[in-house]
């Protein structure tokens, strides 16, 4: 049976049938199978907008080929069975934890899992208590519980790293066999959503123990235990556990445990990270400035990503949700912080994105600032939005006030639950944030007609850690220390779901390696 690589051109609105046409017109053959190995829009020319499909089409009418065009095989990772039993505990279920979990256990390992959140479902349920009572309620929010703050997210799967290859194409077949849509491994821009993200998280809970593996539940790390470099045990909410090794992926806003271990002598230090609001239109309003038109069938929703250098600070669009919705994600009591999150469907009315300026530690004091200041100086400002309205309602400013300096009081129907509080937010973070990111907004406006008829949502403070440990690159080992490992977000190295799950995978190998 021979293969052949082939590019089709598509309508957005094309079925299986128009697919399959196609490639019997193209290649004059009747009998075949084929496998899509990339799906992206080109939506350059608005009256013109299709699909860019790749196919692998297989078939006896095929000559066999060996050209050197066809795409080689994505080789994925092996779980080796280790030689010795160890114990492993790992502190976070979200993508970094449980895929490093995952893979420990099914290497042998012995593993118990500890989460300082509840269960997802419990979770989904104290989120509402927040949207609809503002009832917020510790270490089960949008910031902590089960599967981490990526399951309330637009569940987006890229990553610009290059050298995650091999990690991502397991990372991607894995989330397939838990549930996500078959569309992840080819699409060029995936997504799950949060609706689909819940059930995944619970599949990988249950396989994980059907492995053996133990998960503790309302189970907060509060001391570590280290001798002469090593960790003997951990002191959590529910008692001492002692293991041989320590994994310890606890997303970027456990601020309590970066408190502890660097007071425990765990190197942390200040990095770059960014600030700024949460933007927010109607969908189809971005439908119409991206396509031309209010829908186009056989598209969700039009995405952007955005970028300015029009200020002293560069400015950025981050984690567009398109057809989403804003919500509250502080990780604790007084503070006020926001985020985004999508329904697989992305159907909802409103888009938004974080549009932020990114800055250096030198904003924060003149001498460089330790980790530990960096981090107090940024949970100051979440309190500050927070005694800005008293409560989790957002600051709010449309973004023509925005522009103008000139707060009116202005509020427009928006997708958060808590409700809006009219506020000027040019007064509420640095100046030269605040200016570069006015400067950024009146660049975007030039290039996007409407664009001001817009609003601003703040604060929007976690789309990067800024905090950083050092530590080994390939295994995550921080200095100084035999036996704990910190990757994930908490380690201040990645961003996103497929990055950190691509780095508890790193340290799972790394540790089979080690033992195998």
């Amino acid at each position: 049976m021979g293969q052949k690589e082939l590019d089709i051109k598509i309508s957005c609105q094309y079925n299986k049938e128009d697919l399959e046409r196609n490639i019997k017109e193209i290649l004059k053959i009747k009998n075949f199978e084929y496998t899509i190995l990339k799906k992206s829009l080109d939506s350059r020319r608005k009256d013109k907008i299709h699909w860019l499909i790749r196919l692998k089409v297989h078939s006896n009418e095929i000559r066999e080929s060996k050209s050197k065009f066809l795409s080689p095989e994505t080789s994925t990772l092996k779980v080796p069975k280790i030689s010795v039993s160890k114990e492993v505990i790992i502190v976070g279920t979200g993508p970094a934890g449980i895929f490093s979990a995952l893979y420990l256990q099914r290497a042998g390992f012995r593993v118990t899992l500890l989460e300082r959140g509840k269960d997802v479902r419990q979770r989904v349920k104290d989120i509402e208590k927040l949207e609809e009572a503002s009832v917020f309620t510790e270490n089960s929010n949008y910031s902590f519980g089960e599967g981490g703050a990526g399951t309330f997210s637009d569940g987006k799967l890229t990553s610009r790293s290059k050298h995650i290859k091999k990690e991502r194409h397991y990372i991607l077949h894995e989330f397939v066999r838990y549930g996500a849509p078959e569309e992840i491994l080819y699409l060029s821009h995936p997504h799950i959503g949060s609706d689909k993200l819940i059930p995944i998280a619970e599949n990988m809970r249950h396989e994980f123990q059907e492995l053996g593996g133990t998960i503790h539940f309302d189970c907060t790390l509060e001391d570590i235990q280290p001798k002469e470099g090593r960790l003997q045990s951990v002191i959590t909410s529910q008692g001492e556990i002692q293991a041989d090794l320590f994994i310890l992926a606890t997303g970027h806003s456990a601020l309590d445990t970066f408190r502890m271990l660097i007071g425990r002598g765990v190197p942390y230090r200040a990095k770059n990270f960014a600030l700024g609001f949460r933007m927010e239109h109607s969908q189809e309003m971005i439908n119409r400035i991206q396509w031309g038109c209010p829908s186009l069938d056989g598209v969700k929703a039009a995405e952007y990503r955005l970028t300015s250098g029009a200020g002293t600070l560069p400015v950025y669009s981050f984690c567009m949700c398109p057809g989403g919705k804003i919500v509250p994600a502080a990780a604790f009591k007084e503070s006020n912080i926001v985020n985004g999150m999508s329904l697989y469907n992305r159907d909802g009315f409103f888009a938004n994105a974080a549009l932020v300026a990114g800055i250096s530690p030198a904003l924060i004091k003149e001498t460089p600032p330790s980790a530990l200041e960096s981090m107090e100086w940024l949970e100051s400002l979440e309190q500050k939005f927070y005694r800005e309205t008293g409560d989790y309602r957002a600051p709010s400013m449309t973004i023509a006030d925005f522009l103008s300096s000139k707060a009116t009081g202005s509020i427009l129907p928006s997708s958060y639950a808590p409700g809006l509080s009219p506020s000027d937010l040019t007064r509420l973070l640095p100046e030269s944030v605040i200016s570069s990111l006015q400067e950024g907004l009146k660049d975007i406006c030039r290039r996007m007609p409407g664009w001001e008829n817009g609003q601003l949502l703040g604060l929007e403070s976690k789309t990067s850690s800024p905090i950083q440990v050092i530590r080994d690159g390939k295994s995550g080992l921080c200095e100084s220390f035999e036996n704990l490992y910190i990757c994930g977000e908490a380690s201040g190295w990645s961003g996103g779901i497929i990055s950190s799950a691509s780095d508890g995978l790193k340290t799972a190998q790394a540790l089979a390696l080690l033992y195998q």
